[in-house]
């Protein structure tokens, strides 16, 4: 299994960005899938997950209502779609895929991505 995270980078206080997270070696339509992230010195947190079918969506607290998550099926992926960035969003934001059920726990995810750095400038 691969989760290949990508579109990271640096923008600026206020900017927008769009995650993808391209799944192979997996049964992609029948996984939940999760964003988390991690800054220095800070544990992995929940950022958002989409069901396998897109019937449930969940934001932290944090990103609601400045987020978007998408999934296309026949593509097998997965983005995120985050406005307003400030620089608290600053981390690296990893996919994760969970075949079991709608997780927000770390330890729920069965399959991790590398991860993809974005900096929020202030």
């Amino acid at each position: 299994v691969q989760l290949q995270a990508s579109g990271g980078g640096l923008v600026q206080t206020g900017g927008s960005l769009r995650l993808s997270c391209a799944a192979s070696g997996l049964a992609f339509s029948m996984y939940t899938m999760g964003w988390f992230r991690q800054a220095p010195g800070k544990e992995r947190e929940f950022v958002g997950a989409i069901r396998w079918d897109a019937g449930r969506i969940d934001f932290a607290d944090s990103v609601k209502g400045r987020s978007t998550i998408s999934r296309d099926n026949a593509k097998n992926t997965v983005s995120l779609q985050m406005s307003s960035l400030k620089p608290e969003d600053t981390a690296v934001y990893y996919c994760a895929a969970d075949r079991l059920a709608f997780q927000y726990r770390v330890n729920g995810y069965d399959f991790w991505g590398q991860g993809t750095q974005v900096t929020v400038s202030s």
